[in-house]
């Protein structure tokens, strides 16, 4: 039962972060505001235990969600064909940016962390 709940959380705050995003004429999907919901929302144990038992079966069965991944790659082979070498490219380079960008916050947040260790002691 927890699971359905669960389900039904993730569900509704979706929906909501749609409405949102759409009623506000915001520039990011619905589900990005949905997940910010979530998030906010995770802070009671009424939301959070449901969600994570809900997570828990879907990460169960993650295998299932690359089979239309794989359908339609399998469908549009002329155009991986026709592009793929461009495809590749990007993704190498965005994995590159995000590697780069994420190495720079770490270590901007750790000398942080030290310079606030290092400062005046009551």
């Amino acid at each position: 039962m927890a699971t359905l709940q669960g389900f039904a959380w993730l569900l509704a705050l979706q929906s909501l972060g749609e409405l949102i995003s759409r009623g506000l004429n915001l520039p990011f999907p619905g589900p990005v505001v949905g997940m910010v919901l979530l998030l906010l929302a995770l802070n009671w144990k009424s939301v959070r235990e449901p969600v994570q038992a809900c997570a828990e079966v879907l990460l169960s069965h993650l295998s299932l969600l690359f089979v239309p991944v794989g359908v339609g790659v399998m469908t549009h082979l002329g155009l991986l064909h026709e592009h793929g070498w461009g495809i590749l490219l990007v993704i190498m380079l965005s994995t590159w940016v995000g590697l780069v960008v994420t190495a720079l916050v770490l270590r901007a947040l750790w000398r942080r962390e030290l310079h606030h260790d290092a400062g005046p002691k009551d």
